[in-house]
């Protein structure tokens, strides 16, 4: 049986950009306009999502059919949140809140199975295809073509992020700049020179010990972005194009009908009231 590898790291080992679109809303068509549109990955999300496991694995599902990753931030928990998404067949977690090279190395002890970590063994889900696939190539594939991204978000966790990047056997490093930049007190100000140069010093340490860099969204200049090392591309989120989407036709509707004559002119009421 043929088991499907992480498109992300076929293309940055091809030397080329990733693209991710983050998804809040649960309906994985949702997911399957992503794919259907060319997004390489999609970033699935239990951490300030109210999915369930249900969805969840049909959203992880949708991403299987249009041939993209599926990324999913968990919730900070225990050894049993964290690989629950690679048996339904994710291609990769995102962890939240990593503070320390102790937590790094916990997570891939969960995460990876031996020689590189101690995760249990259980080949019965979708991810090993129901044990179709021989144990060893089951084994080979989790620790290869599956990904473990740690985020980066906390003053805390930026002064011991060369620590956490040396730790083997995760893949990338996202930075959090919403978090980072309320918990030193400018929130939202991803511009900020502190915010700036935590997300530098953040991809410097990434560069130097081999993992790669996955941005939050386009939080600077495209340009800037890749050449401090940033080569997974967030595009953006599905809630923040539909409300753009929407106040945008309002607005162009309101438009119109400010300039239809009186006598034919609706009462409209402004959403914004």
């Amino acid at each position: 049986m043929k088991l499907r590898s992480s498109r992300v790291l076929k293309l940055l080992r091809e030397k080329q950009l990733p693209t991710v679109l983050k998804v809040n809303l649960s309906d994985p068509r949702v997911t399957e306009i992503a794919g259907l549109c060319g997004a390489d990955a999609v970033w699935l999300c239990t951490e300030h999502v109210p999915n369930d496991w249900i969805g969840l694995e049909n959203q992880i599902r949708a991403a299987r059919v249009h041939n993209i990753d599926s990324l999913v931030r968990v919730g900070r928990g225990s050894y049993s949140d964290y690989i629950r998404p690679f048996e339904a067949d994710a291609t990769g977690i995102i962890v939240p809140h990593v503070a320390s090279a102790a937590e790094a190395r916990q997570i891939v002890e969960w995460v990876r199975f031996h020689p590189v970590g101690k995760r249990a063994l259980d080949g019965g889900n979708t991810d090993g295809q129901f044990c179709l696939v021989p144990l060893e190539d089951y084994i080979r594939h989790s620790n290869s073509e599956r990904i473990v991204i740690l985020q980066i978000e906390s003053p805390e966790a930026l002064e011991n992020v060369e620590a956490i990047a040396a730790v083997p056997g995760f893949d990338g490093i996202l930075f959090g700049p919403g978090d980072f930049s309320h918990r030193i007190g400018k929130a939202g100000q991803l511009d900020a020179p502190e915010v700036v140069a935590a997300r530098r010093r953040i991809a410097a340490a990434a560069r130097q010990h081999g993992k790669f860099c996955m941005t939050a969204g386009l939080i600077a200049p495209m340009a800037d972005l890749v050449a401090e090392g940033y080569h997974v591309i967030g595009i953006g989120a599905d809630v923040v194009a539909l409300t753009g989407y929407v106040k945008q036709r309002l607005d162009l509707i309101r438009g119109h009908i400010s300039a239809l004559p009186p006598a034919i002119k609706p009462p409209v009421r402004s959403p914004y009231a």
